[in-house]
């Protein structure tokens, strides 16, 4: 089966290849001929991944599927959530998003101590949210991966904020420390992207 999946990102698409195996054929967005920047305004990741996906079915048809996904920081009252990706400005420069999300609990953490207080925790999560469209009809799959948000960077691996994020199934390192075919097998998207693969076989 071809399916295009709605992203430009090389990290992601890889990662799709490799969980969804040889049984699919993906195509990039681009792949497809759709270059221009697909939109954005939903306010929750399911209404954005809906929105991409429908995006590319209007305009050539064919199956695809897409996802919203982004961190969430309780301390930060789920910030950046859908946001992550221009956390600190348009233009997906995810260093600059890492050093205003370490800033931002920063400041938390000097208030709290000006205050006498404890310093707020860490947890977070990444959260996703794939849409399925074949042959017309939306289906929905969704994952997420608990943490903490550490206090500098740390590793080489992985993308956007997997250098601070310290996963509950691997305390002693970031995401950007755990081998790769690791976290696929962990993370939030390859979960909703594993739901969608099984419920495509189930299918067939």
């Amino acid at each position: 089966m071809e399916l295009i999946f709605a992203t430009s990102n090389k990290g992601k698409l890889r990662e799709a290849r490799e969980i969804l195996g040889d049984d699919y054929v993906l195509r990039s967005s681009a792949e497809a001929g759709i270059t221009e920047d697909i939109p954005e305004t939903g306010s929750s990741f399911r209404e954005n991944s809906l929105q991409k996906a429908e995006y590319i079915w209007k305009k050539c048809g064919c199956n695809c599927f897409s996802d919203d996904s982004g961190l969430e920081v309780d301390a930060l009252g789920g910030a950046p959530g859908i946001y992550s990706a221009r956390y600190a400005g348009e233009g997906h420069d995810f260093d600059r998003n890492i050093s205003k999300l370490l800033h931002e609990l920063s400041l938390l953490d000097a208030k709290a101590l000006i205050e006498g207080k404890a310093a707020p925790e860490r947890t977070a999560r990444f959260r996703c949210v794939v849409t399925l469209i074949l042959d017309g009809e939306a289906h929905f799959f969704e994952g997420s991966i608990e943490g903490h948000i550490a206090y500098s960077r740390s590793g080489n691996g992985g993308f956007g904020y997997d250098p601070v994020f310290i996963p509950d199934a691997f305390p002693d390192r970031s995401l950007a420390e755990v081998p790769e075919d690791v976290k696929n097998s962990i993370s939030h998207r390859g979960e909703a992207l594993r739901k969608m693969a099984a419920w495509l076989r189930e299918r067939e």
